[in-house]
């Protein structure tokens, strides 16, 4: 995000210098002669660049711990695809990571010459992920939202990303104009009855990949903390064997969805199937780990993008 104290001009000197280091290869020294500025102003301008999130790096290089990881992780899960990431100790982020190899591996979906439907969820992974997304013109593919970009107040949901998509990728979106929960179940039985509605569900049922979220549960997890559901609701769930969410849907240790009248005023659309679309789950760290490994083992998805921190444990447990 942009500061305020930052004038235009200088976050074009930031992102010059930080293009001259990052892709040019050149040294502290030689940018501060190439722009006329001290070495130490050379310094900051590129730190600027960093810090402004002007400069996105991926890694080109597979590390075999993590090849090996991935490789364990397919096998004894029968999953489709498998990216592990390298784990920083010294970090609490629950994005970093595995943000930046979603976009990698969303930007290889949409660079497919042969039309596809992308289904998206909702979170502040996915958020992270579409943040990192170059500008890619694909007219012919569809993306399509699984969730609702409404929150409980009836303002714009923060973490729906299908407007964020909209931005970087030239592609055809469509919405889903609803909340993550309705009040009722028949609420929501009237809202999917309607047409413009109908056509988003149907056209997600057709989703040939899909990238969401998992969420923990817990009175700080999202749907907690982003007023879907009372802290008297969530401890219920808990109770009754809960233990992670994906797009609002609800699931126990062993990765079925409850039986609870929550699961009932969820107006997501359902996950694509698992048979015919790649689900693609991005999730890594401590908090997750049930929720993660609930997913996997009950198929809620059939790939993953995690951290070695997560793969070990999934390996373990």
């Amino acid at each position: 995000m942009v500061k305020r104290s930052e004038t235009p001009a200088r976050l074009d000197d930031a992102a010059r210098a930080g293009w001259l280091y990052y892709v040019a290869g050149r040294t502290q020294d030689e940018i501060a002669a190439a722009m006329g500025i001290s070495r130490q102003s050379a310094q900051r301008l590129v730190s600027l660049a960093v810090a402004e999130r002007l400069i996105k790096v991926r890694l080109d290089h597979p590390i075999a711990a993590c090849l090996e990881l991935g490789s364990q992780l397919r096998r004894k899960f029968g999953l489709k695809h498998v990216e592990v990431v390298p784990s920083d100790p010294a970090s609490s982020s629950t994005t970093v990571g595995i943000a930046e190899a979603a976009a990698a591996e969303i930007e290889r979906w949409l660079k497919r010459p042969e039309p596809i439907v992308l289904a998206i969820g909702t979170g502040r992974t996915l958020k992270a992920a579409v943040d990192q997304l170059p500008a890619i013109e694909c007219p012919n593919h569809r993306i399509v939202s699984l969730t609702g970009n409404i929150a409980p107040d009836g303002s714009a949901a923060y973490y729906n990303v299908i407007f964020s998509m909209a931005d970087a990728v030239k592609a055809r979106h469509y919405p889903m104009p609803l909340p993550v929960l309705v009040t009722s179940a028949e609420e929501r039985e009237l809202l999917h009855g309607q047409q413009l509605v109908r056509s988003t569900l149907n056209m997600s049922a057709q989703a040939d990949v899909t990238f969401v979220g998992i969420g923990e549960l817990g009175i700080d997890g999202p749907l907690c903390v982003d007023g879907f559901l009372e802290k008297d609701e969530m401890m219920e769930l808990m109770r009754g064997g809960a233990v992670g969410e994906i797009c609002g849907w609800i699931f126990d240790v062993d990765g079925r969805l409850i039986d609870n009248p929550i699961n009932e005023r969820v107006a997501s659309a359902p996950i694509p199937s698992r048979d015919a679309s790649v689900v693609i789950g991005l999730a890594k760290g401590k908090r997750k780990f049930k929720a993660i490994r609930a997913a996997v083992v009950g198929h809620q998805i059939n790939a993953l993008i995690t951290d070695e921190e997560t793969a070990e444990f999934l390996l373990k447990n």
